[in-house]
């Protein structure tokens, strides 16, 4: 072969190259502008000007990569791109990549804009349920746990292994405070002793309402001496309470029974042991605390 046409072909080989290599970067180009636009309408930060514009963008890119892939085809096989192929070059890719780009710009913003819609609208489900539940788990007229709210509480701290005292806290002579003064006036006089209970209980402590006017109280770690000495901060809570029905002052006291919450026990039977000592305390003439230690003297 000539070395003219072994320089000529040399110099062919390296314009192609060239080309595919210019092709190459404007295609990265387009890819980054189109990417640039998907995650522009996906933040949401512009309305239709900006889906617009986004898919405009598009198109350009589009173009440009349309016209250096022909001009390239056409100088591989030693031909000119004449005004009808740069023509076609940019007229395809604008009739077909804008519209098309701008719909699937603005498809995707509304499927965001509706998967923002339902995340918020799952949260707001996800925090009623929330305050339904914790509304259904509590006494409506002193905030405490209701019955069975309070005896899980009690189960659950059980099922972890621990051990503890349980208390029950009875109102005394409640029915004749209802009878006297009336109903509205037991209800404020039952939320004063409720606040009397919380306010003496150590950090940590389960209660809740289980009956009328009887309270439930679960003390984690709580045993010995310290059970009596907790029920004696409930009663001198209680004890000191102000209730003033129709302007003059009434005592109000509660009778506890305790005992000793061993992980040996059910929450039934813990039940029944602190509800008999409840019964001695009320024997005992009222405003007392019995517990497992001093249940004999108090049956005396």
């Amino acid at each position: 072969m000539p070395p003219y046409r072994i320089f000529a072909a040399a110099m062919t080989a390296d314009t192609t190259i060239r080309q595919f290599r210019i092709v190459s970067n404007l295609t990265e180009v387009s890819y980054r502008i189109f990417n640039g636009a998907m995650a522009t309408a996906a933040r949401g930060e512009y309305a239709m000007r900006s889906i617009v514009l986004n898919s405009a963008l598009i198109a350009v890119g589009a173009m440009a990569t349309s016209v250096l892939v022909a001009f390239s085809l056409m100088r591989l096989q030693g031909l000119s791109l004449g005004p009808n192929g740069l023509l076609m070059s940019l007229v395809c890719p604008l009739v077909i990549g804008w519209p098309v780009s701008a719909f699937q710009l603005y498809q995707r913003r509304r499927f965001l804009d509706m998967h923002a819609r339902l995340a918020r609208a799952h949260t707001d489900l996800h925090q009623a349920h929330a305050r339904l539940a914790e509304r259904a788990s509590r006494d409506p007229m002193i905030g405490m746990l209701n019955r069975e709210s309070a005896l899980d509480a009690i189960a659950g701290e059980q099922a972890t292994g621990g051990d503890g005292a349980l208390l029950i806290v009875d109102a005394d002579h409640f029915k004749a405070v209802n009878d006297t003064y009336g109903h509205q006036a037991g209800d404020v006089a039952l939320v004063a002793i409720a606040n009397a209970i919380r306010r003496a209980l150590p950090r940590g402590s389960i209660v809740g309402r289980i009956g009328g006017e009887e309270f439930a109280v679960y003390l984690p770690g709580c045993r010995g001496l310290a059970i009596a000495q907790v029920g004696e901060d409930i009663r001198r809570a209680v004890a000191a309470t102000s209730f003033r029905p129709s302007d003059r002052p009434v005592p109000l006291s509660v009778s506890i029974g305790g005992t000793h919450f061993s992980r040996a026990l059910t929450v039934s039977q813990a039940l029944r042991s602190a509800d008999r000592r409840l019964y001695l305390a009320k024997r005992a003439g009222r405003d007392c605390v019995v517990t497992q230690d001093d249940e004999n003297r108090a049956a005396a």
